[in-house]
């Protein structure tokens, strides 16, 4: 990613939510406030360049779609299904979370997360703090700034290169309170980043949360890495974001996940694969969604 650009992959998983929200049904994810995010000039951009993407992922694919709409619900094919049920995932935790007492929620590169828009229910019960890289979360505010949507009183943005510093410096100078317990999703993230760094991040999250707070992640299967253990269309999927500056660098087995979490402080309460994620959230849909062969989501608790 480029140091002083907003992360490319945040626009695409944004524009996946938007697309989702217009054209299918049923919904798995109704991010319905995202699109507000997206001028129209970009709209139209991010469909056409997604849509011509179809030619290098499928080119069979490709020439069969009569025009450019046929192409882009293609492409959404491999696009939207990890985004949408990985969020879908998240916040039904989250609220369940609520309900136990949760008071706080951090979102690990937020991107063009809308929650604390969407959901004004919780305004009175939680606080939400964005944290991104400073290129990308100054893209959002600018956004937000243009189309005068006023920020929740209980959303707070905090700027943070993965890369460069520890979490614990970058809550530090927020209203985040470390006494009280929180609700941390990190979304789309983990796999950009080398593992030490992901790691460093998990032991950061258990000495500066309040026990009982909960996590929720999704990560590669580090299989993925190994020649000859992913498709066509998904290594053609990280040819793309690499050319984009964005490349995936490090995954988890696993097998091995709980014993990983273990040595950072974490607790493993759950972590499902592509077949679990498949029957959540796919079966009977004839979009053509079905669950990524290599994504698979985790739950933790803080110790």
């Amino acid at each position: 990613m480029n140091e002083n650009t907003a992360s490319v992959t945040s626009m695409v998983t944004a524009f996946s939510r938007v697309y989702h929200s217009l054209n299918d049904s049923p919904k798995i994810f109704d991010d319905f406030l995202a699109v507000k995010l997206f001028s129209n000039e970009e709209f139209t951009f991010f469909s056409e360049k997604l849509a011509d993407s179809l030619k290098f992922l499928n080119p069979a694919e490709a020439a069969a779609c009569k025009d450019h709409e046929a192409a882009l619900k293609c492409v959404m094919r491999y696009n939207a299904p990890t985004t949408l049920s990985r969020s879908r995932y998240t916040e039904d935790l989250l609220e369940n979370c609520i309900r136990n007492g949760i008071s706080q929620y951090i979102i690990l590169g937020a991107g063009l997360d809308t929650f604390a828009y969407r959901r004004p229910d919780f305004k009175e019960k939680l606080q939400v703090f964005e944290v991104d890289h400073p290129a990308t979360q100054d893209n959002k505010k600018e956004r937000l700034k243009m189309l005068e949507i006023e920020k929740p009183s209980n959303l707070h943005f905090i700027p943070m290169d993965f890369n460069k510093m520890d979490l614990s410096q970058a809550l530090m100078s927020s209203p985040y309170d470390p006494s009280k317990k929180t609700f941390i999703s990190w979304l789309g993230v983990t796999f950009y980043l080398e593992q030490d760094v992901v790691l460093n991040t998990f032991s950061c999250i258990s000495r500066l949360i309040a026990p009982g707070s909960c996590l929720v992640f999704d990560y590669m299967n580090q299989n993925a890495f190994r020649p000859g253990n992913s498709s066509e269309g998904s290594l053609k999927m990280r040819e793309i974001v690499k050319r984009a500056g964005e490349p995936m660098k490090s995954g988890f087995d696993p097998s091995t996940l709980a014993v990983e979490l273990e040595k950072t402080g974490l607790e493993l309460k759950e972590t499902i694969g592509p077949d679990e994620i498949e029957k959540l959230y796919f079966l009977g849909r004839n979009d053509g969604y079905h669950a990524s062969e290599n994504i698979h989501f985790a739950f933790v608790k803080v110790k």
